[in-house]
């Protein structure tokens, strides 16, 4: 869950950022959110949140 909602802010903030500096509609970001509410509800919803947990623990586990 922790990394699901990291995920979603960091894309509101990538969203936001779009539309305030490289003046994206309104409309365009409003879409971007609707479609991302359309995608986790959808039957890809789990994948993509499997896909996200595999790649945190790869981040996780590499030694820098």
């Amino acid at each position: 869950m922790t990394i699901a909602v990291s995920a979603v802010i960091l894309l509101g903030v990538f969203v936001f950022l779009l539309w305030r500096y490289a003046r994206l509609p309104l409309w365009q970001a409003a879409i971007c959110a609707a479609f991302g509410y359309y995608l986790a509800s959808s039957s890809v919803g789990p994948d993509i949140g499997n896909g996200l947990r595999a790649l945190a623990r790869f981040v996780a586990g590499l030694d820098l």
